[in-house]
């Protein structure tokens, strides 16, 4: 196979990475980190919220207590995502079906709300909610891709000092990742669920 600016794309994976794990650094782990994490200027002590318990959403869960989140709430809509959210390292869960969702959240940081706010859904209702529960002075990171414009109110936001971040991923962080992998300090292989054959792929749902 011929892979053009190889030296600029391709790294070798050391001895004791699974192909499940080296798998995920191709895209989700980085972009979780280097969007979400990195780009929202995650530090010790902070409060962040993940909007969104997806794949790019439990990489940036994962990733975020590398910089050395104090909490980490993940809010999702489905029960068994946010189950999931716990096991890649979420202190705490909403579900944003319920009505005082933002209470709840804003409830775990003394009502000031987050420091980070990580939008990794990519729709509307998921930004705004980032807008909703963002403290003055924090970030919003949004990973997300939007097929749809969003409206930013900012008659409401201006004087909240925010910092709003976007971005599509570089993998400028992939060499240090695989060696945290390799470390087993982050376990990427969790992301794999299920294994199929090239011959099943016609019938996957």
């Amino acid at each position: 196979m011929r892979v053009p600016f190889a030296d600029n794309s391709v790294h070798k994976v050391p001895d004791g990475v699974s192909d499940d794990a080296a798998v995920m650094l191709s895209d989700i782990l980085p972009t979780g980190f280097e969007i979400g994490v990195r780009y929202g200027k995650v530090k010790p002590g902070d409060v962040v919220a993940v909007v969104g318990a997806g794949p790019v959403g439990l990489a940036a869960i994962m990733t975020a207590g590398l910089y050395g989140a104090a909490r980490v709430i993940a809010l999702d809509l489905d029960e068994s995502r946010l189950d999931h959210a716990k096991a890649f390292g979420a202190t705490n869960t909403v579900n944003s079906r319920d009505a005082d969702w933002a209470e709840q959240v804003r409830a775990m940081t003394d009502g000031l709300g987050v420091d980070v706010a990580i939008e990794a859904v990519g729709i509307p209702d998921t930004f705004q909610a980032c807008t909703k529960i963002v403290r003055p002075g924090g970030s919003v990171a949004n990973v997300g891709v939007h097929g749809t414009s969003v409206d930013l109110p900012l008659q409401d936001l201006w004087i909240m000092d925010i910092a709003i971040t976007m971005g599509l991923v570089s993998t400028s962080t992939t060499q240090m990742l695989l060696k945290l992998v390799a470390q087993h300090k982050l376990a990427a292989e969790k992301f794999a669920t299920h294994h199929f054959g090239l011959d099943q792929m016609p019938y996957v749902a």
